[in-house]
């Protein structure tokens, strides 16, 4: 039978214990032990009977229990062999929830999941959270929102504009996918174990993309691995007369990568493909 039983702190110590396991630092395991705070993240989310939800990390399934409560049929996806018994034991059963043993920062989501609109609800693992948040993004449009607990610098980067010192990859790929901003912060004492950096939950809603967002991102990774360099320079690797084409798509060749606009990199790649 699922166990109900809302989990704080002192739930999810004796959930680990009983399967001898301790959060495991190289997976990124803090998990959300508040449920004022899980049930404020799925209300947020808007998820309800009818909804379909991704969650990536169940952990120990507090926000997966409370996904579930709503109504929406739910797959949880965990690489913990450990926490995928925990699962089994705390939903145990539950018709609406797939547990999936699988590591979802290999998973190509789209291939993954059938239909749309799918939301992705989430206390994003810290050491991959933001590639599978940038990478559903970018190839998975069944995913059309994004409720996700990540790293404040993270939150920081998705949402930083051109000329700000964290403004790069995050932050392009996010413009050219997505609409909308930080929706609040999180204590670190509202996770178990408490992590040594602040968290923010952030909320997405997905956007169509231009048509060449891909061959952008290509000049913007580029410009971006030499951003000390002038565009003319740091994108000569990938473009013959870098400076023509930059000139072409009405760019001074003499900026530098942080100085563009996400539709600026969507311009060159245009005059690229022209």
């Amino acid at each position: 039978m699922p166990d109900p039983t809302p989990q704080g702190r002192t739930r999810i110590r004796q959930l680990l214990t009983s399967h001898e396991l301790t959060p495991r630092k190289t997976l990124g395991q803090h998990f959300l032990a508040d449920p004022n705070i899980i049930r404020k993240i799925v209300g947020l989310s808007g998820v309800g009977p009818g909804s379909k939800v991704i969650e990536v990390g169940g952990g120990t399934g507090t926000l997966t229990t409370e996904l579930a409560a709503s109504g929406a049929s739910v797959i949880v996806y965990e690489i913990d062999d450990g926490l995928v018994g925990v699962l089994h034991e705390v939903l145990g059963g539950m018709p609406n929830v797939e547990i999936r043993h699988q590591d979802a920062s290999r998973v190509h989501l789209q291939d993954a999941l059938s239909g749309e609109p799918w939301t992705l609800v989430a206390n994003l693992p810290y050491n991959v959270g933001t590639g599978i948040l940038l990478d559903a993004l970018r190839f998975a449009p069944r995913v059309t929102r994004f409720v996700v607990t990540v790293q404040t610098e993270v939150a920081q980067r998705i949402f930083a504009q051109p000329g700000s010192k964290v403004y790069g990859i995050p932050s392009i790929v996010a413009a050219l996918h997505a609409t909308g901003g930080a929706a609040f912060a999180l204590r670190p004492d509202v996770f178990y174990p408490e992590p040594n950096v602040a968290s923010t939950v952030v909320d997405l809603e997905r956007i169509a993309p231009p048509a060449q967002a891909e061959q952008a991102i290509a000049l913007a990774v580029a410009a971006f691995q030499q951003r000390r360099k002038m565009l003319r320079g740091s994108l000569a690797s990938l473009i013959d007369d870098p400076a023509g084409v930059l000139e072409r798509a009405g760019i001074d060749p003499t900026r530098r990568a942080e100085e563009l606009a996400p539709d600026d990199f969507v311009r060159l790649a245009e005059a690229v493909a022209t």
